[in-house]
C-alpha cells in the first residue's frame, strides 16, 4: 500500500460551468466543458458536430437539433472487457461516419442522468483526443441539462457528410499494464482508483474481473468527487484545481486513472487533465478487468469465504 492515505474522498460543494467568450474565432470561443447556454452561443458562431452518444432509441425520441448519433456502446470493447479499445478500422468508421475529421469542432452529449453517466462522454472525449481531433467539448449535464434550460429538441432527420478518417491512436494519454507494472516497481507514479470504496478495498468486484482488489500502491479518489454534490454536473476548472490540490495531486509525477473498465476513471482523467490542467495524466482504459485477467498482482483482497459471500450477495442484488 502507498504511504499516503488509502482513501482521499471528499465532496464537491460548488457548482460551476465554463462560460464562453464572445470572439467569433472557434479557438477563442472554445471551452472543454460547456453549459447549455455556452453550447447555444457556440452554435451561433461556428458549426460544431454535436455528437450524441445515447442509444439510438433515446436519440430518436428527441435530440439537440442537428445532432449526430454514435451510441457509446459502439465505442466500447468486447463483453469480456468493455474497456478494451475497438479496432482502428472501427474507430475510423465511427469518427469519419459521424462527419468528423481532425479539425472538426465536436461537442459530446450524453443523457446526464447522474455522475456515472458522464463517464461515457469523458471516455469518447479521451478517444477523440487520442485520435488527434483538435477541439472537443462535453455538454455538462448532458441532454437533461439542455432540456432543463428550456432549449429545443428535434426529431427531424439530419443529413451529415461522412469524412475520411484514418485512426492513428496516440498513447500520450494512455497507460498500458506493462508500463504501470514497471512504474509500481520504480515507485515513480501515482495510481488513482476512481471506483467506490468497496471495490477499492476488495469487498466487491466486477463480473468480468478474475479477483477483487486494486492495483498495488493505488489510492482511492471516488469519481463522484468531481461532481457537484455527487450529481450529474461536473465541477468547473477552478474547483477541479482546488480538489486536485487538496488531494495532493500535482503536475510532475505521472498520474494514472483507472477503475474496472475505464469508464468511471475517464471522468477523473478529464477533471485532472482537461479542467485542473495537470500534465502527465493518463487513463488505463482496460483497468482492473484486464489487470486481473492477466494475473497481475492486486492488494486488499479479502479471504475467500468473505469474497464468495459478497459475490453471491451482489449476484442476488443484480436479480432483485
Amino acid at each position: 500500500m502507498s504511504a499516503r492515505s488509502p482513501s482521499i474522498l471528499f465532496g464537491a460543494a460548488l457548482a460551476g460551468a465554463l462560460v464562453l467568450a464572445a470572439p467569433a474565432k472557434a479557438e477563442d470561443t472554445w471551452s472543454k466543458l460547456l453549459d447549455p447556454a455556452g453550447l447555444a452561443a457556440l452554435e451561433e458562431k461556428i458549426d460544431p458536430v454535436v455528437l450524441d452518444i445515447r442509444t439510438a432509441e433515446a436519440f430518436a425520441k428527441g435530440r439537440i437539433p442537428g445532432a449526430v448519433n454514435a451510441p457509446h456502446a459502439q465505442w466500447r470493447g468486447p463483453p469480456d472487457n468493455a474497456g478494451a479499445l475497438p479496432s482502428d478500422a472501427r474507430l475510423s468508421e465511427l469518427v469519419g461516419g459521424s462527419g468528423i475529421d481532425a479539425t472538426t469542432p465536436v461537442v459530446v452529449v450524453h443523457q446526464g442522468a447522474d455522475a456515472r453517466d458522464f463517464g461515457g462522454a469523458a471516455r469518447v472525449y479521451w478517444k477523440l483526443m487520442s485520435l488527434g481531433v483538435e477541439q472537443i467539448a462535453i455538454l455538462n449535464g448532458g441532454l437533461n441539462a439542455w432540456t432543463a434550460a428550456g432549449k429545443p429538441l428535434s426529431t427531424e432527420p439530419v443529413r451529415h457528410v461522412p469524412r475520411i478518417f484514418e485512426a492513428r491512436f496516440s498513447d500520450e494519454w494512455r497507460a498500458r499494464a506493462e508500463n504501470i507494472e514497471r512504474a509500481i516497481e520504480r515507485g515513480d507514479a501515482r495510481l488513482i482508483d476512481a471506483r467506490q470504496t468497496g471495490y477499492f478495498e476488495g469487498r466487491f468486484m466486477s463480473a468480468a474481473a478474475t479477483r477483487p482488489g486494486t492495483l498495488p500502491t493505488a489510492e482511492n479518489l471516488h469519481y463522484e468527487t468531481w461532481f457537484v454534490d455527487g450529481g450529474p454536473l461536473m465541477v468547473d476548472a477552478e474547483r477541479a484545481r482546488a480538489i486536485a490540490e487538496r488531494a495532493g495531486l500535482h503536475g510532475g509525477a505521472p498520474l494514472v486513472s483507472f477503475c474496472n473498465t475505464g469508464h468511471l476513471a475517464a471522468s477523473s482523467w478529464f477533471a485532472l487533465s482537461q479542467l485542473a490542467g495537470l500534465e502527465g495524466v493518463t487513463l488505463y482504459p482496460e483497468s482492473v478487468v484486464e489487470w486481473t485477467q492477466q494475473g497481475r498482482a492486486v492488494v486488499n483482497t479479502p479471504g475467500r469465504i468473505e469474497w464468495l459471500f459478497l459475490s453471491t450477495r451482489q449476484w442476488l442484488d443484480g436479480i432483485f
